[in-house]
């Protein structure tokens, strides 16, 4: 493959690669809300990478076999994606200037979809390239997918394993986008990603071990559960998800496959309503189950909580616009009994708000799983700029102690968004193993403590922060103003020789 120079290049690297992606999204930008056309963007990546990963294995196999058709048709039936000749990336290249090319598309994604129903079923199905909607009308359309179709073909842009070498930089590319499209996306940025380094700090928080199952019931892009998975460190666990939004549901699958997790099990549906993890009509059990859920949700199924089939309201049924328990009480039900660990993201609100919420936290506080309470930094999370912390529980804990974090004052400072640099996870992962007090940093607290407080579990009663002023000198700041004071009448007398030397005084 030829660069756009006309050498020879051996591999294409990460930053290369995403330049281009991203220059493929001024195809749509200021005409198209940035939460909908990483839809379209994404998923012509994951075309071209099954279609470039196909070509590979077809010309590898041209050269086995020679002119056996046949025979190399019958070999790539077995491959991980199937691909009709005529719905490959280069096949809708070579008709990007059809005046239907939307329809093109559509047609091409329901084949795919048909030639591998097992792992792909639904993928496409809530993405419409003839929209005019969301693309415009049929010329401004036609010019858009034209375009971006374009930007997808350049020549360094080639997926081919020979050419990437592995799995990470295609799904590190697909972060990438995925993390581009949040910064830009306002309110809507929290429903489909949390920023890699919160991840990364929840899935060393729940530390997943080999051989273990790992869930997230609100999994948006499925970001955080491959950052968990990665975390184990070799490739002995099992991902399982669900997610709500259809768009979104289908953007987690394709991030899965983009890193090689292809037996990942992520389901479409609402996880409060109409939890789809189930084993013989029961809610399957996982060691580890992390999640990023939309604060406070209005409207997340109250009505229908109290005679929920698999009793997951059992400490309570949280209030009617705020489903943040809803979820944790979701969480808390669907993880073993001895060794299951939970890692929740939550608005600061969870930790003291009263009524029935506090009577849940209370519950779970006297059942000894709450393990520990990080606060983090405001303004980390795309689409709001509230300060949220993390409760981790854990099954099995050796005493009745809580740990206190609170990390909120130490971050690195960007131009639009706060972010946890590694040292700042370090010293969180640290302080939580190695639980201890450390001054206006961590606070150990134990059941009667707490309990004292009502149960409220308001950082600062816990970890005190305050900084003591230092004490004002106020004779040495009376003699700074005197000394001050003199050295403008000098400059004053000085000023007055000048003017006077001028003819001018300081009144003119």
């Amino acid at each position: 493959m030829a660069n756009g120079n006309g050498n020879k290049s051996d591999t294409v690297s990460q930053s290369e690669i995403n330049g281009i992606l991203w220059k493929a999204c001024d195809t749509f930008r200021g005409a198209v809300d940035p939460s909908e056309y990483k839809n379209y963007i994404l998923v012509m990546l994951f075309v071209k990478y099954i279609s470039d990963v196909w070509q590979d294995h077809y010309d590898t196999l041209k050269k086995e076999y020679g002119d056996d058709e046949e025979r190399i048709q019958r070999r790539l039936k077995r491959e991980r994606f199937v691909l009709p000749a005529h719905c490959t990336f280069t096949a809708l290249y070579e008709q990007r200037n059809a005046t239907n090319i939307g329809e093109i598309i559509n047609t091409a994604l329901d084949e795919i979809e048909d030639s591998n129903k097992e792992k792909l079923e639904g993928v496409f199905r809530n993405i419409d390239f003839n929209s005019e909607a969301s693309l415009g009308q049929t010329k401004e359309r036609n010019n858009r997918l034209k375009s971006l179709l374009e930007d997808f073909s350049d020549p360094r842009l080639d997926l081919r394993p020979s050419r990437v070498g592995n799995m990470d930089v295609i799904g590190n590319a697909y972060e990438y986008l995925i993390g581009k499209f949040a910064a830009n996306a306002g309110k809507k940025a929290g429903e489909f990603y949390t920023p890699p380094e919160v991840s990364q700090l929840i899935a060393r928080l729940v530390d997943p071990q080999p051989g273990e199952r790992i869930c997230d019931p609100a999994c948006g892009s499925g970001s955080l559960l491959i950052k968990c998975g990665q975390q184990v460190g070799t490739r002995d666990f099992s991902l399982w998800g669900q997610e709500n939004i259809g768009a979104t549901w289908a953007l987690a699958k394709m991030n899965m496959f983009l890193h090689g997790m292809d037996n990942a099990r992520i389901e479409w549906g609402d996880t409060i309503r109409n939890p789809k993890l189930l084993s013989d009509d029961k809610l399957m059990k996982f060691e580890v189950v992390v999640a990023n859920p939309p604060f406070s949700l209005d409207k997340w199924g109250q009505e229908e909580a109290g005679a929920d089939h698999h009793d997951r309201f059992h400490r309570g049924v949280p209030p009617k616009s705020k489903g943040d328990f809803a979820f944790i009480s979701h969480m808390i039900e669907t993880i073993t009994e001895t060794s299951g660990r939970v890692g929740v993201v939550v608005p600061h609100g969870v930790l003291f708000r009263g009524s029935s919420e506090g009577k849940i936290r209370k519950q779970l506080i006297e059942e000894n799983l709450l393990d520990a309470v990080v606060g983090l930094p405001a303004n980390l999370f795309y689409g709001t700029g509230i300060p949220a912390a993390i409760l981790v529980f854990k099954k099995g804990k050796p005493d009745n102690t809580v740990l206190f974090i609170d990390a909120s004052r130490e971050y690195d400072d960007a131009k639009t968004q706060n972010r946890l640099a590694d040292e700042h996870i370090e010293k969180i992962v640290a302080t939580h193993k190695a639980r201890e007090n450390v001054d206006k940093y961590a606070y150990v607290a134990d059941f009667d403590e707490i309990k004292e407080n009502d149960f409220n579990l308001n950082i600062p009663r816990y970890v005190d922060t305050f900084e003591e002023e230092e004490e004002i000198d106020i004779r040495a700041v009376q003699e700074e103003i005197d000394s001050l004071d003199s050295e403008l009448a000098q400059v004053e007398e000085q000023m007055h020789g000048y003017l006077k030397e001028l003819g001018l005084s300081i009144h003119d």
